[in-house]
């Protein structure tokens, strides 16, 4: 038998990479931000089989540093502005080693109960503390918590439900055989009745400037109508529901059946945050089933000024946070929470014989493996309880805070550059910016340069969007590590760079 099944041997060990994770958090600041290598740099450098005897774990560690590390993208670098944030902590390490530890699979709460009942009890402590209504919380019979792996497929559980329900009234209207038109179903004066569910003209809304998830979702459920509606900068990117109001009478009016909406808080490209309140007035209009996709922004929602932008959240289904994002907890963590878990249910609860118990059959207990689409689950709640309970709501609220701070003092060296011009509205940690450029093909180029140089520079590393046909240089803060020195460092590379490259631009012309 191999050592490696020895207690001493991983008691050694795990002492041993403990001390390496400190090391590399430590030293972060003096890595090149970004992975020096090329397409297909991996294979060559690796045998091309497995090891037939067991190796040296030393050994192991060797390649890990000579062969992985010079490909790795160092996304908790403190000059890490990509994307959104995918911050972590130690508390949420040693979460995910206990959940290692213990491997559970908790499909059902016969597999695992304390991993079901963690996962609820965490879940509504979330909820409290982001101040989320009462029809989100365990206590509701049709609401409570999950944790799904990522906000993407928290948006295909919200599909397919809103597909359930829409489906289930379909249903309902067409066992009422001979009733009068006038108390039969319609959804928005398109005739629910008829042999054949008609799913090939249901209809999902969301704004141009979703994540393409929801689009993902669409493709996976089989929706083939799938509208974006239109945003303008003079309304911050955000959806309007007049908007929303006219795609879906331009639908019905074509015979199609709206089924679901998915407003954005916090959209990837500028951040941009859907007015739930009045959208949530059309869903109601219509009957349509509403999901909040907050996947960056909502972690802020622990701070009561960041609160406004939930207003009207009552009115939507279902919503979902990403704590690996912003909440010190590591990937994958996605808070969802419902209140109507009904529609899920319907879904995508399915139990075979080999999986039925006692406690599921008496309907006490919460299965998650009925609230998403695997059936196996990781132990993930862990983690997030041990974070919230080594900061505390009050360095939670610390955390966004600090990082909203940064983001408005970046935005200030921006707006005091005047080769420079803010792109969208700032909003919590994100900060839009570009060069001016006389004319979209030079502003374009200008800024395709001075992202591939800043990026190449490794000394720090950021991505881009496009809005209204130019491009947009995006810095994220949410790094741990992240500090005000960091902004100043990395402000002061931008401004060369961008010097030598207006200057070069000159030159060519």
């Amino acid at each position: 038998m191999s050592e490696a099944h020895d207690v001493a041997w991983f008691r050694q060990h795990a002492h041993e990479l403990v001390d390496w994770i400190a090391d590399y958090y430590e030293g972060l600041e003096g890595r090149k931000v970004c992975a020096e290598v090329e397409p297909g740099y991996l294979p060559p450098r690796l045998p091309k089989n497995a090891p037939e005897e067991a190796e040296e774990w030393s050994q192991v560690m060797e390649d890990v540093e000579e062969h992985v590390m010079p490909g790795i993208t160092h996304w908790q670098s403190p000059k890490f502005y990509g994307y959104f944030p995918a911050n972590v902590s130690y508390p949420a390490i040693l979460g995910e080693m206990l959940s290692a530890t213990f491997n559970t699979i908790g499909f059902s709460w016969t597999a695992c109960p304390a991993q079901t009942e963690l996962e609820t009890v965490v879940l509504d402590w979330l909820a409290r503390a982001m101040e989320l209504p009462e029809c989100f919380h365990a206590s509701n019979p049709n609401g409570g918590g999950v944790i799904q792996g990522t906000a993407s497929e928290a948006v295909l559980v919200a599909l397919l439900a809103a597909r359930a329900k829409i489906k289930g009234k379909w249903e309902a209207n067409n066992g009422t055989r001979g009733t009068p038109e006038s108390t039969m179903f319609r959804n928005g004066g398109t005739s629910l009745s008829g042999e054949n569910f008609p799913a090939h003209l249901l209809v999902a809304y969301t704004s141009d400037q979703a994540h393409s998830a929801v689009q993902k979702a669409c493709m996976v459920a089989g929706i083939e109508h799938w509208r974006k509606v239109t945003t303008a900068k003079e309304n911050g990117y955000a959806m309007q529901a007049a908007d929303l109001e006219q795609a879906i009478q331009e639908d019905l009016g074509e015979g199609r059946i709206p089924f679901f909406v998915c407003a954005t808080v916090g959209t990837t490209s500028s951040c941009a945050v859907d007015p739930l309140d009045s959208l949530g007035c059309v869903l109601r209009k219509h009957d349509l089933y509403g999901h909040v996709d907050a996947a960056y922004a909502g972690s802020a929602m622990v701070c009561p000024e960041f609160r406004i932008h939930y207003r009207g959240i009552d009115m939507w289904h279902s919503l979902a946070s990403n704590c690996h994002k912003w909440m010190l907890t590591n990937f994958d963590c996605t808070a969802m929470w419902t209140q109507d878990s009904k529609s899920i249910l319907d879904a995508l609860s399915l139990t075979p014989e080999f999986l039925r118990n006692k406690a599921s059959d008496s309907g006490e207990v919460r299965d998650y493996k009925d609230w998403q689409v695997p059936l196996g689950r990781r132990f993930r709640s862990l983690k997030l309880w041990f974070v919230m309970r080594s900061f505390g709501l009050s360095g939670l609220r610390s955390h966004i805070r600090n990082h909203v701070a940064l983001a408005r003092k970046f935005e200030g060296y921006v707006m005091a550059d005047k080769r420079f011009e803010i792109a969208a509205e700032s909003r919590f940690g994100l900060v839009c910016f570009r060069l001016r450029g006389n004319g979209a093909d030079i502003t374009n180029r200008l800024n395709r340069r001075l992202l591939d140089a800043l990026n190449s520079s490794g000394e720090m590393f950021l991505t881009h969007t496009v809005l209204d046909g130019l491009w947009v240089l995006r810095v994220a803060f949410g790094a741990v590590k992240t500090q005000g020195r960091h902004v100043d460092e990395s402000w002061g590379l931008i401004a060369k760079m961008a010097g030598e490259i207006l200057e070069q631009e000159l030159s060519d012309a």
